[in-house]
């Protein structure tokens, strides 16, 4: 299974982004910004093609989507949340209704982690 994340609204303090599922839209996403220095914790990862496992989150004591290989950092993963306050450097998903922000994340992450279910050889392209 292929997700690929267009990034598309590179703002100051956020990036807004599109994700897609073996070619569908599916949901918005929301990162810390771009940045050419890396600011730990507060950095979008860097461009490129991922695995992803789906692990238990130590954070979360559920399962989620965990990146692997990223440069520089560790436990990237897909989850809840409505601003960046509620990421580490992770991804969140939702629906960007409100600049900067993402609703309905809770909902998204539940279909996202239905699409997720039982799939092997799961990769994530940033572009």
């Amino acid at each position: 299974m292929k997700l690929r994340l267009e990034r598309k609204y590179l703002k100051e303090s956020y990036t807004i982004g599109k994700l897609f599922i073996d070619g569908k839209p599916f949901c918005e996403t929301l990162e810390w910004a771009v940045r050419a220095k890396n600011i730990p914790f507060k950095t979008a990862i860097p461009y490129g093609t991922y695995p992803i496992i789906i692990v238990q989150s130590p954070r979360f004591k559920t399962l989620v989507p965990l990146l692997q290989k990223v440069p520089k950092q560790k436990e990237i993963e897909l989850h809840i949340g409505n601003t960046t306050a509620d990421s580490v450097g992770c991804i969140l998903v939702g629906q960007n209704t409100m600049p900067g922000r993402l609703t309905n994340s809770t909902n998204t992450f539940n279909n996202l982690m239905m699409e997720l279910k039982g799939q092997k050889d799961i990769t994530i392209e940033i572009v």
